[in-house]
């Protein structure tokens, strides 16, 4: 995966390396917090899926977008 960020070789790796990897690599650096925190709660929340994901926050970040032209929260989010 390539983005304006960097370079993630992903060839290999499970889903949760992925994710990780992504983070570290390709992600903005105003969002690696959040996105950190967003793989740790989905990990420990998703009762062993292979693929972790909080769906309803993963889609609010979209609506988010929709609602106001950015992704990241305000403070009254």
């Amino acid at each position: 995966m390539v983005t304006e960020q960097g370079l993630a070789d992903l060839r290999g790796l499970s889903p949760r390396q992925r994710a990780n990897l992504i983070i570290e690599k390709c992600a903005a650096p105003e969002f690696k917090p959040l996105l950190t925190d967003y793989v740790s709660r989905a990990e420990r929340l998703s009762y062993g899926r292979h693929t972790p994901h909080l769906l309803g926050e993963a889609l609010g970040w979209h609506n988010r977008y929709l609602r106001t032209g950015g992704m990241k929260p305000k403070a009254e989010d």
